[in-house]
């Protein structure tokens, strides 16, 4: 008992000081029970939309075939996989994970709004009153620090500064299911609430413990404050999700490196990832004594590039769409299918999965494994030209994967090894 009353006193001194800990710290007239709701309720339907496409970004990248596909240890149950990614629509990838990296830029003046909303409550005192209000802090707390990580963490990828220690993938990975922890317990302790807020506004008689308690004259109204979050939004649509678009869109996306003007003239000028200079391709690699190395049941063969543009060659309109959220348009790819190339291996009837190896030395990526349904896509080219032109060497020339629907780095470039069977 004794030590219960020095902590009521110690809670009572603290909040009767000029401290966060003191309700009438904060004054700002916006504050309000139906404010943050509104701000919830956006986030709710926002988040869970992020949530679901970062799982199907996951599975775009096959992480069950090959350890080289899904670099994160100890995955165990957290890395779950429901389904083979498919290869149709062809635009798939593209969509999915440019909703992802979209939604995650204008959703952050939400979630800057929100945290602001809420900030008095994180210097409440006591911490916890009961269980369920201990509770609620926790999940709380892993909301803010799992958002926080994750909007950091994905708005550092997107514009390829690579800040944080570690590997985005692992780092992102681990972030997403301490998020979603907070995120479902948040979501079931406060959703009813906000819902009925929403609905029926705070009940006659009840205090709104988010609102000031002494607050300052108004200057902005909440539904104005509302509006600045909206326009904020809109601001960082404008200005980012032309990066999925070729053209004038594109030129609008000032906040995204995949912004500005398409790089250079001519049937190659669509935005690339990795340059051949940035990862040290050079044309000595690249030259008459490149081959092209095919392994399977059947043996191993090793093909010129002069010899791969005689076989039967194959057209196929595809984008290019990466993790960072840009992709480009349809472009008009031709090369050797990979299931002709999978028959030469010894595959005649059924394809199976292809390993993949890159003549790129150094990086991540430069070794992928592509399923048995990418391979027998009559659209899955081992591409040679694109828009009626020779490959640039930025583009993976002398040949580089094309797979519908796949993510970009799994549309290896300066590709040197296939190798059929199983992965």
């Amino acid at each position: 008992m004794p030590e219960r009353r020095r902590t009521r006193s110690l809670s009572a001194t603290l909040s009767v000081l000029h401290t966060p800990a003191n309700p009438r710290f904060w004054r700002s007239p916006v504050r309000g029970a139906r404010f943050t709701a509104v701000l919830g309720i956006v986030l709710l339907v926002g988040l869970t939309l992020l949530f679901v496409t970062g799982l199907l970004s996951y599975a775009a990248y096959n992480p069950d075939l090959n350890p080289v596909n899904d670099k994160t240890p100890g995955k165990g149950l957290l890395g779950f996989y429901l389904f083979s990614w498919p290869t149709g629509p062809h635009w798939l990838y593209r969509l999915t994970q440019g909703l992802h990296v979209t939604v995650g830029i204008v959703l952050v003046p939400v979630l800057l709004a929100k945290l602001w909303s809420v900030i008095p409550r994180l210097f409440a005192l006591p911490p916890a009153r009961s269980v369920g209000h201990a509770l609620e802090r926790l999940s709380l707390l892993l909301l803010i620090g799992g958002a926080l990580f994750q909007f950091i963490t994905g708005l550092l990828n997107i514009q390829l500064d690579y800040l944080f220690p570690g590997s985005f993938y692992t780092l992102h990975f681990y972030g997403a299911w301490v998020f979603l922890a907070g995120f479902v317990t948040h979501t079931v302790l406060k959703a009813p609430q906000a819902v009925r807020v929403l609905r029926n506004g705070i009940p006659r008689g009840e205090p709104d413990t988010l609102a000031a308690p002494d607050p300052l004259p108004a200057t902005l109204s909440r539904r104005g404050a509302l509006a600045m979050v909206g326009a904020g939004s809109l601001l960082l649509l404008i200005t980012s999700a032309g990066r999925s678009f070729d053209g004038p869109l594109r030129r609008m996306a000032l906040l995204t490196p995949r912004g500005g003007t398409d790089p250079g003239p001519g049937p190659n000028a669509f935005q690339v990832n990795k340059t051949a200079a940035a990862v040290r391709i050079t044309p000595a690699d690249t030259g008459e004594r490149w081959r092209l190395t095919v392994r399977g049941p059947a043996g191993e063969f090793r093909f010129s590039r002069a010899e791969l543009l005689a076989m039967e060659q194959h057209s196929a309109a595809l984008p290019i769409a990466c993790v960072e959220g840009w992709s480009t348009s349809d472009q008009q790819w031709r090369g050797v299918r990979l299931s002709d190339l999978a028959a030469l291996a010894g595959f005649p009837d059924r394809p199976p999965g292809v390993f993949v190896e890159s003549l790129q030395r150094g990086g991540s990526f430069r070794k992928a494994a592509l399923r048995d349904n990418q391979v027998r896509d009559g659209r899955s080219l081992l591409a040679l030209e694109v828009n009626g032109a020779p490959l640039s060497p930025d583009h993976g020339y002398p040949a580089r994967i094309i797979v519908p629907a796949a993510p970009g780095v799994l549309n290896t470039k300066w590709v040197e090894t296939l190798t059929f069977g199983e992965l």
